[in-house]
């Protein structure tokens, strides 16, 4: 809920600061009505004037400003009295913070002014407003009309009158029926109740209906103001967000003293709860709702325990339809991004560690040999989400340290393409006679390499999947994002030397990854040639052997086109194998009858 500090008397420990004080210079004689005689109107005569000295250097005979403000129960009779034959004399209060107001009530010793002004400042004592003007006459005095005809105006003749001579009160209600508040945290609110500074102008003194004719004593000894009391209650600032303040600066101060430093709330700081604390920005800071209660409490950023602070983003509070608008600030233990939810360059995300967990990033482990120094972004070593290294063309594995199949020679450069139709010898490059001598798949092929391109744009934790729960080829997906090295069709005798054992039309259907190895599920249309395995015109699998460094198929498959495809077969398995010597070309019907014939006629 919204929060109410305690309202105290803001006058309490702080001393008001005046133009004059009686008896500053030298000794002075002043005169006064006893109090017992003047509390009423009274019979003609007043008896008999006291008068006495006053000097601010004798505490005895001193009236100093600080008496204005002492505890009126410890002291109800000391006063401040200014200088003698003064008209106008000002009062300031200087707070050290921006403090609520609530009213203001003086206690005056001397008749009360016939003409005077209650102001406030907000910026220190830069700039002055008026509260309210007092006079006997408002309209002779300043124009306005009195209170007391037109409710509401900002002048009043009801605390102007001369009697009772002592102890007549001035009051002023910053809350009245005329400045009627519903949430007393509102921009109109706190232009009216907030002050860093409070003052009373006394413009025009006015003389007790005493002073007769028979007046012994000089008429300028009680020419002065005089002032018991200043009560000036209000409370703490705190834009609803606290319910206790604390003294910011603990020494000199009294006890009562009601202090400006907020005790915040509702994860908001500041001296007055005007700001959310450092890691509380996820939207923006509001005051607390009085009229509602609501406490319009700052929210917590998502920084996954590593940033100390956040702060709020008006671009990214609109573009999340202003559901979240914090940044996470430098953000710790290898991460980055306005969350602190990926890893920097160079580092990968442990999968077996929450996000929260200081070693969630670890460092990027690539051959240095195999891996590309320069990928499509110069910073990025290895993939973030899965560790896998960006490898030099014809290179493979997780760390980029081995020859893709059908590659040889691994070195500075990359890998070679094998110059045979079947694999070759990954360190000689010597052509192998035939797949069955040979183990299916020596390596893991690396399908599970997301591509960048593809980071889904709410950037969560969690694991990314296709939408049918396999992770697919993003070549077949987006083959525009890689780049392979197809064969051509070329002459007859290129062809025959290949010595393929299919040649199929056929329908991509589907994508899968296997863990250990790629199946391409296609709708065989029409065989134009085929080996030991026997090819039907059915749904069937093909198997691809080479894999890029972007996680993609080589050659490239898009499902839902026809392609005719020239490949190996693995007699042990009875799988169809597709590589970087097979010829995979979109159908076209010339292309069919070009190879048909070549089939039927040249190849002997």
């Amino acid at each position: 809920r919204a929060c109410n500090p305690p309202v105290g008397n803001l006058a309490t420990g702080r001393t008001p600061v005046t133009t004059t004080t009686c008896g500053q210079n030298s000794t002075e004689l002043y005169c006064f009505y006893p109090e017992q005689n003047l509390l009423h109107h009274v019979s003609p005569g007043c008896g008999q004037p006291r008068c006495t000295k006053c000097n601010i250097n004798q505490p005895d005979n001193s009236h100093l400003p600080a008496d204005m403000t002492d505890d009126f129960f410890a002291n109800p009779l000391s006063w401040w009295q200014s200088a003698q034959g003064v008209h106008r004399e000002e009062i300031r209060l200087d707070f050290e913070t921006e403090f609520y107001l609530t009213h203001v009530i003086a206690v005056f010793k001397s008749p009360r002014p016939a003409a005077m002004v209650l102001e406030r400042s907000q910026d220190y004592g830069q700039t002055w407003r008026p509260y309210k003007y007092f006079s006997v006459n408002c309209t002779a005095t300043f124009g306005l009309q009195d209170d007391l005809i037109e409710e509401g105006s900002m002048c009043t003749s009801r605390y102007s009158d001369a009697v009772p001579c002592t102890r007549g009160e001035v009051i002023y209600r910053a809350l009245s029926p005329a400045n009627k508040i519903e949430d007393p945290y509102s921009p109109e609110a706190q232009d009216l109740l907030k002050l860093t500074n409070l003052r009373l102008l006394l413009l025009k003194r006015q003389e007790c209906p005493c002073h007769g004719s028979g007046l012994v004593e000089k008429p300028q000894r009680f020419a002065h103001y005089a002032i018991y009391d200043l009560i000036i209650r209000g409370s703490c600032f705190c834009n609803g967000h606290a319910e206790e303040c604390e003294l910011a600066n603990r020494t000199g101060v009294m006890e009562n003293m009601v202090p400006g430093q907020c005790v915040c709330r509702h994860n908001t700081a500041g001296e007055h709860c005007e700001k959310c604390a450092p890691l509380y920005n996820d939207r923006p800071w509001k005051p607390g709702d009085g009229k509602t209660g609501a406490p319009n409490e700052c929210r917590k950023c998502r920084c996954h325990n590593h940033a100390e602070s956040c702060h709020f983003d008006l671009s990214v509070w609109l573009a999340s339809g202003k559901s979240s608008g914090g940044v996470c600030d430098n953000c710790k233990h290898n991460t980055e991004g306005h969350r602190c939810q990926r890893c920097k360059p160079g580092f990968y995300r442990d999968r077996g560690k929450p996000m929260s967990s200081p070693e969630v990033c670890k460092p990027c482990a690539c051959q240095p040999t195999g891996a590309a120094n320069a990928t499509f972004s110069s910073s990025w070593r290895c993939h973030p989400r899965t560790g896998f290294c960006y490898c030099k063309p014809g290179v493979a594995g997780p760390r980029c340290d081995r020859c893709l199949v059908g590659y040889w020679g691994f070195g500075e450069h990359g890998c070679r393409p094998c110059e045979c139709a079947r694999g070759c010898d990954q360190r000689t490059g010597t052509c192998s006679n035939g797949y069955e001598s040979e183990p299916f798949f020596n390596i893991p092929i690396g399908g599970r390499i997301p591509d960048l391109g593809q980071t889904p744009a709410n950037e969560s934790g969690e694991e990314w999947k296709w939408n049918d729960h396999e992770q697919g080829f993003s070549a077949l997906r987006h083959p525009e994002k890689c780049v392979c090295k197809e064969k051509v069709l070329g002459s007859v005798s290129d062809f025959c030397q290949m010595k393929y054992a299919y040649v199929i039309k056929a329908r991509i259907l589907s994508a899968h990854d296997k863990g250990t190895h790629a199946e391409v599920v296609v709708k065989v249309k029409k065989v134009l040639k085929s080996g030991k395995v026997k090819i039907a015109r059915s749904n069937r699998s093909i198997y691809p052997e080479s894999w890029t460094n972007r996680g993609c198929t080589c050659p490239i498959l898009n499902p839902g086109t026809d392609y005719l495809i020239a490949g190996q077969e693995d007699s042990r398995t009875g799988k169809l194998l597709v590589n970087m010597n097979s010829l995979v070309k979109p159908w076209k019907a010339y292309l069919g009858k070009q190879v048909s014939d070549i089939l039927r006629t040249g190849c002997k």
